[in-house]
């Protein structure tokens, strides 16, 4: 089987980076806005642009094609050749061979509040760029060759960029605060990008081992997910994965759950770390914050109770038991949780909490909230089930007996409550203040199928078969394609998204609807496997859409694949005992 750190990816679609690293490079400098050239673009603050890399040769810039691998990115034009190494997660090294590099300012001026400063310094000679918009320094030191450097010192608008020269010339290129030691090579180029390579195939291992010829999308869906994560910084106290190194930089209140599951086969640490990385920001009320990023915290929506369906199936990928304390945290963390559900978005005499916008579903736009926006909906009410029936499980499990019979009749009390919400023929939500009911025809109004074990057999039948209804060539489409709201790339009004594909098909195989989810695994997966990790796909042609280096969509191809797998080799229940 080839090394995964062979594998070759289109930077126009995957941004060149590692695990670890708050830097990328990549055309995608911001939301919807891809440019001609490369530029090296941080995430520190936000996301921002630094400089715009341009080739040249004898001092004419010069078009090159782009190779990318997980180990370097490489610039070739007919005469020579320019490489890139993350040589660690703060030192990008450059080489270059028959061919010299621009490195200029990616801001269009400086000014007192905005913009890139440019120095000569004076200890080391190296080229030093200090941004205003991430607030961190960016220094040039050439390593073999020479540097040009134009407008050092310079103020207000004019050209600030560095200039490589020498047949054959190394440089690095750093991001740090306020000091650093000036730099000095401690291994070479080559050396470099082997230790990389040793690092990415080490982490596809342990994740992906269960990895075949059947699933060929394992090595690039690894690379989302490792080229996305970050290290400890700014707000963020442990390694996060972000949603993506293009704009969507950050980690929201329920994708973490499903990086997480990716990770828990090989990196039990890491998983949990990135299970409960949102829950470090927990406030008064028990919420979770809408997102987190490097200097920004938001609590404005919140995200739906999907966590202790996660949590649940975390545990039951692990290949060893947690730690008591570990499972006291989490329970503690999850009742927190719960309880602002059940205190603080309930109105009086309402048993079901409620949404206050469809962002706080993680729908933003589905159609169930095209007619009101505050609701009571079934896609909530089934999650927070799941989370109630979790905690009286875990409170049996730590001792805390009369905890777990109080969850227990909040999980009666709940579920009559849900099944108030179907029609005879679908789930409705409902808007607290008037009753009036919701529209049908978004897959969200299926998703209570994920508390199969407690609806009824003729409910399942019939919620199943709607289900079948939304299900493509591709997988389930969020929305009934027949429907007059359908928009091909309408974000939850059409298009197939990972974590509403993840949740209808577990939820499936938990009803005994096997044939249908395996339906959806198997076109998920192929879907993938043919345009990529993206932020979501048009049900009807399978293209990618918006963001796409989605890691989300990489772990949920993941666990799918994983599991089909371990299916594969358990085999047909005729097969056993044969």
């Amino acid at each position: 089987m080839t090394a995964p750190s062979a594998l070759s990816f289109d930077i126009r679609e995957i941004p060149f980076s590692r695990r670890g690293s708050w830097l990328d490079i990549s055309p995608v400098v911001a939301l919807h806005t891809v440019r001609d050239r490369l530029h090296l673009v941080s995430h520190k603050t936000g996301m921002h642009a630094i400089f715009v890399f341009e080739l040249l040769q004898q001092g004419v810039p010069v078009d090159a094609i782009v190779h990318a691998t997980p180990t370097t990115l490489r610039w070739t034009t007919p005469e020579g050749e320019i490489a890139a190494v993350f040589e660690s997660d703060s030192v990008l090294r450059l080489r270059g061979r028959s061919a010299q590099l621009r490195i200029a300012d990616a801001t269009p001026e400086l000014t007192p509040f905005t913009g890139t400063y440019l120095y000569t310094d004076p200890i080391d000679g190296a080229a030093v760029f200090t941004s205003y918009e991430t607030g961190r320094r960016y220094r040039i030191t050439s390593v073999t060759g020479s540097l040009t450097i134009i407008g050092s010192e310079a103020l207000g608008v004019g050209e600030r960029s560095v200039d490589t020269s020498g047949a054959e010339w190394e440089i690095a290129i750093e991001e740090f605060d306020a000091a650093r030691a000036p730099y000095r090579a401690r291994q070479t180029f080559d050396t470099a990008a082997s230790l990389v390579a040793t690092e990415f195939d080490d982490y596809v291992e342990r994740i992906a081992s269960w990895r075949s010829d059947s699933t060929p999308g394992v090595s690039a869906a690894c690379y989302v997910l490792w080229s996305a994560t970050v290290s400890p910084s700014g707000f963020l106290e442990r390694e996060s994965i972000f949603m993506s190194k293009h704009w969507m930089d950050k980690v929201w209140s329920w994708d973490h759950c499903f990086n997480a599951l990716a990770l828990a086969p090989g990196l039990r640490q890491e998983a949990l770390d990135q299970f409960r990385i949102v829950f470090d920001f927990q406030d008064a009320s028990g919420a979770l914050p809408d997102s987190v990023t490097h200097s920004e915290v938001l609590y404005n929506f919140v995200k739906p109770p999907i966590h202790g369906w996660a949590f649940r199936k975390l545990r039951g990928t692990l290949h060893a038991p947690l730690e008591t304390q570990t499972v006291a945290d989490v329970y503690d963390a999850l009742v927190r949780w719960t309880r602002f559900w059940l205190e603080h978005r309930r109105v009086a005499g309402h048993v079901l909490p409620h949404y206050q916008h469809g962002n706080d579903s993680g729908w933003d736009n589905s159609t169930t909230f095209d007619r009101d926006r505050v609701i009571e909906a079934p896609d909530l009410a089934a999650f927070l089930l799941v989370q109630l029936e979790v905690l009286a499980e875990l409170a049996g499990e730590l001792g805390h007996h009369e905890e777990a019979a109080v969850w227990n009749r909040e999980v009666e009390i709940v579920r009559s409550a849900l099944l108030e919400l179907w029609n005879g023929d679908a789930f409705v939500a409902k808007a607290p203040s008037s009753g009036r009911t919701s529209k049908t025809s978004s897959l969200l109004n299926k998703l209570p199928i994920v508390a199969a074990s407690h609806l009824p057999d003729d409910v399942i039948e019939k919620l199943s078969a709607h289900i079948a209804h939304h299900v493509t060539e591709f997988g389930p489409a969020t929305q009934l394609v027949e429907s007059e709201e359908y928009e091909a790339d309408g974000y939850w009004r059409g298009p197939i998204w990972a974590p509403s594909t993840a949740i209808i098909e577990d939820g499936l195989r938990r009803a005994g609807q096997t044939d249908l989810a395996d339906l959806i695994s198997e076109r998920f997966r192929r879907l993938c496997e043919r345009s990529g990790f993206a932020e979501n796909f048009d049900a009807l042609t399978g293209e990618g859409l918006r963001d796409r280096a989605y890691t989300w969509t990489a772990s949920c191809y993941l666990t799918f694949a994983r599991e089909a797998e371990a299916r594969s080799a358990v085999g047909p229940p005729w097969s056993q005992g044969a």
